[in-house]
């Protein structure tokens, strides 16, 4: 499969998920520690509303402490197969058992995905194909809208030290943009399967906003997800370390048959997570 048409099957995943009423219903697979928040929040500049979906680690209740904060995209995906098209990242059940091994406790807060509206709020850039961008806006509501909500309604560590941004796919895409438009807010963006192709101006602009030298950037690929996929991202790691970040602070993996999907990607978290938020890097 070609990038192309690994996008295009993504695209036509998302957007089936707007019919999701014709499909039986699946069990849900979601642990008690996520939830939905409980109104959706108004989106400034694009008249959306969108759901949100937080994690809360097992001691959350139990405890008075504050804890770093994931934002991740696509939310369907992360935390129940009910909710997912093509499977579920398992972020909760990863995340357990990393605090129950007391390696990792998080807070993780899902952005929901636009479904037809997916490619263009995931991309800071126009497309030919796919249309306007809606990135900018989309990351505008998350730092501007939904940050400030969450650190007001939970126990988080809101400095930009404890908190990171990852996705997958175009989701990836605009992880890669947060970090860099938004320095001062995120210091750690995990990059996987990362559209490129979608917006060839990524390049340029990451080669113009260099991130401060503590930032962290864990960029993923699949061997097999397309013809360009990873030139691409071998490309763009080139530009990252010409930026001067330093090395340790950036990781590029490469998975050698690695498909464009849920189960690679959730095979690959638990690694991430833990050299993002590692107290220094390896």
């Amino acid at each position: 499969m070609n990038a192309l048409k690994a996008a295009l099957a993504a695209f036509t995943i998302i957007a089936l998920q707007a019919n999701a009423a014709d499909v039986p219903a699946r069990p849900s697979t979601a642990l008690p520690g996520v939830s939905l928040l409980p109104t959706q929040l108004e989106m400034p500049g694009l008249g959306r509303q969108r759901q949100l979906r937080i994690y809360l680690p097992p001691g959350y209740a139990s405890s008075h402490k504050r804890y770093p904060v994931l934002y991740m995209h696509d939310a369907q995906n992360l935390f129940d197969d009910a909710t997912s098209y093509a499977g579920e990242w398992k972020v909760d059940e990863t995340l357990d058992a990393l605090a129950k091994a007391g390696k990792l406790e998080l807070i993780v807060v899902g952005i929901d995905n636009g479904q037809d509206k997916r490619m263009n709020e995931l991309n800071a850039w126009d497309n030919p194909r796919f249309g306007p961008a809606e990135g900018r806006q989309y990351m505008d509501f998350i730092v501007k809208v939904v940050k400030p909500l969450i650190d007001s309604s939970y126990r988080t560590l809101p400095d930009r030290e404890h908190t990171a941004i990852m996705g997958s796919s175009m989701g990836g895409l605009i992880s890669h943009f947060a970090i860099n438009q938004y320095p001062k807010v995120f210091s750690k963006a995990g990059v996987f399967s990362p559209a490129y192709w979608t917006a060839p101006q990524s390049y340029g602009f990451v080669a113009r906003t260099p991130l401060p030298r503590d930032a962290r950037v864990y960029m993923l690929m699949g061997g097999d997800e397309g013809d360009t996929m990873v030139p691409d991202v071998q490309h763009m790691a080139q530009v990252v370390r010409n930026t001067g970040l330093p090395a340790d602070h950036m990781v590029l993996k490469i998975v050698p048959g690695a498909h464009h999907n849920e189960g690679f990607w959730s095979g690959e978290f638990k690694e991430a997570v833990l050299w993002l938020f590692s107290p220094t890097t390896k």
